[in-house]
C-alpha cells in the first residue's frame, strides 16, 4: 500500500483568493514556510473574475495578478491548486490537514501550458468563467492569466477521442490519473475560504433563473470586462445592445423567505459601480437601480453614489415583487414604490441584473472544530478586539469567510490574520526555547 505523503510547513492558508494570497505573502515575507490550498484549478478567487473595483474603478486584474505572481514565485510559498481539505485537527501541538489532490488528467510535472490540447479538442462546453455566455473546450486552461498555467480535462464532457494526447508535445495527458491523498502538518492556519453568490434559482418570484435576460452580478462583471465573452455589453437572448437596464437590489440578502436576514454590504456599491461602467459603455441606455436602502459606508463611497446620480442613473426606492418574461425578450418588473403613495406599478426593461448576496463558500462542519454564527460564516470569538480569532487554537480567519465585506476590508483583515498567525508562531517558538 502506498504511504501517504506528509509535508511540513510553518503555516497553512486555506483559500487562494485575495485574502489567502495576502495572508500567505505577509507570512512568507517574515521567512515562514507557507502552504496555500485552493479548491479551484487556479488561484485568484473571485477578485480575478471582476472587471473593476469600487470606488476607484481600478482594474481588478491589475491588482490581483501581481499578487498571484508574487505568491507563485515566492521561495517560501507552495501552491496546491485543485485540492479539497478533508479534515483539519490539532494533535500534539501541531495542526494536521488531510487533503485530496483532485485529478486533472494532465501530469502537472509535464504540462508546459502550450494549450495545443485545447486547440485540438473537438468538444465545446459552456464556459462558467465567462458567465456561461460562450464556450470552452473539454480540456482547457481556466483563463489566460490563470496561475498555474496547467490544463485540466473536464471528464463529464470529454469524448475520450484521444486528440489531446496525440498533440501534447510532452505526453502530459493521463486519462487514468487518480485522486491522491496527502497530509500537511503546520503550526498555524488561516482560513480564507471566501464566498459564493446566492443561487439564481432560489426565488420563484424572480424567475428561478429561467428568464434569459435576467442575469447575475458576476455575469455582468464578465460582460463589462475588456476580455469578456463579447468585448461589449449585449443581452444574452438575442445579442441586442440593451437600451434599458435595471438592477434589483437585495435579491439575495435581507430576505427571511430565503433564510438570509443579513445585509451583504457590497451589493449597493457593486451595482453602482457596474451602472457607472454601463453608462460609459452604453451612453444612450437608461439605467435604473431599484433599492430598499443604499448602504455606502466606506471611505469615498457616498461621493461615489452621488457621482452616479449626477451621471443620470435613476435610483428608485421600491421593492421588486415579481419578475416575468415579457414580449420581444424584454423583462417585466412588478414593483411597489416605497415613496409617495406606495403604488404598485409595472416596468419593462431590456436587461435585468440581480444584485445577489454573499453566502459562505465553505462549511467547516465535520472538517475542523471552528464554530459558525447564525449566518453560517465562521465565528470570531472576539469580533471587536481581535476579529480574526476562531474557536480553534492557532487557527485564524480572514476575509469574507468571517462575514460579508468589501475588498479593502478583506485585504486589511488578511494582514491582521497573518500578524496573529505570526505572533502565534513566535510565541510558540519562544515557549519551546524557554
Amino acid at each position: 500500500m502506498k504511504e501517504t505523503l506528509r509535508l511540513q510547513y510553518d503555516a497553512l492558508v486555506i483559500g487562494g483568493g485575495i485574502a489567502g494570497l495576502q495572508s500567505a505573502l505577509d507570512l512568507a515575507d517574515q521567512d515562514f514556510k507557507v502552504a496555500v490550498i485552493e479548491k479551484d484549478a487556479t488561484i485568484g478567487g473571485k477578485m480575478i473574475r471582476l472587471s473593476k473595483v469600487f470606488p476607484t474603478l481600478d482594474c481588478a486584474s491589475c491588482i490581483t495578478t501581481p499578487k498571484m505572481a508574487a505568491a507563485a514565485h515566492h521561495d517560501n510559498i507552495d501552491l496546491f491548486t485543485y485540492c479539497e481539505v478533508n479534515s483539519l485537527d490539532r494533535s500534539q501541538g501541531r495542526l494536521k490537514a488531510s487533503i485530496t489532490q483532485k485529478p486533472r488528467y494532465v501530469d502537472p510535472d509535464k504540462c508546459i501550458g502550450c494549450r495545443q490540447c485545447e486547440y485540438q479538442c473537438p468538444v465545446y462546453v459552456p464556459d462558467q468563467e465567462q458567465g456561461g455566455f460562450n464556450l470552452r473546450k473539454a480540456v482547457y486552461i481556466p483563463f489566460s492569466n490563470a496561475i498555474p498555467q496547467l490544463a485540466l480535462i473536464d471528464v463529464e464532457h470529454c469524448a475520450l477521442c484521444g486528440k489531446c494526447a496525440k498533440v501534447c508535445p510532452t505526453e502530459a495527458i493521463d486519462y487514468f490519473q487518480q485522486p491522491e491523498d496527502f497530509v500537511i502538518e503546520a503550526k498555524t492556519a488561516v482560513l480564507a475560504t471566501g464566498f459564493k453568490l446566492t443561487p439564481m434559482d432560489q426565488k420563484k418570484e424572480y424567475g428561478q433563473g429561467q428568464i434569459p435576460n435576467v442575469i447575475s452580478s458576476l455575469q455582468m462583471e464578465r460582460l463589462l470586462a475588456p476580455h469578456g465573452p463579447y468585448q461589449r455589453v449585449i443581452r444574452p437572448s438575442d445579442g441586442k445592445e440593451p437600451d434599458s437596464i435595471a438592477y434589483v437590489q437585495c435579491a439575495g440578502s435581507r430576505d427571511l423567505s430565503l433564510g438570509i436576514s443579513y445585509c451583504s454590504r457590497v451589493c449597493c456599491m457593486y451595482a453602482i459601480k457596474q451602472a457607472m461602467l454601463l453608462s460609459g459603455a452604453l451612453p444612450l441606455a437608461d439605467i435604473t437601480i431599484y433599492y430598499m436602502d443604499i448602504r455606502a459606508f466606506g471611505k469615498g463611497y457616498e461621493q461615489f453614489f452621488q457621482n452616479a446620480k449626477a451621471m443620470g442613473i435613476e435610483f428608485v426606492k421600491a421593492k421588486v415583487g415579481r419578475i416575468e418574461q415579457g414580449e420581444n425578450h424584454n423583462v417585466l418588473l412588478r414593483i411597489e414604490e416605497q415613496e409617495g403613495d406606495g403604488r404598485v406599478v409595472r416596468r419593462e426593461h431590456d436587461l435585468v441584473v440581480l444584485s445577489l448576496g454573499m453566502v459562505p463558500d465553505w462549511n467547516p462542519a465535520g472538517i475542523c472544530p471552528v464554530g459558525t454564527g447564525d449566518d453560517a460564516f465562521i465565528k470570531c470569538v472576539r469580533p471587536k478586539l481581535a476579529p480574526t480569532l476562531t474557536e480553534m487554537e492557532g487557527v485564524f480567519v480572514a476575509g469574507v469567510a468571517a462575514g460579508p465585506k468589501d475588498i479593502v476590508d478583506t485585504i486589511a483583515e488578511a494582514g491582521a490574520a497573518a500578524m496573529e498567525a505570526s505572533n502565534y508562531l513566535n510565541s510558540s517558538a519562544s515557549g519551546r526555547a524557554a
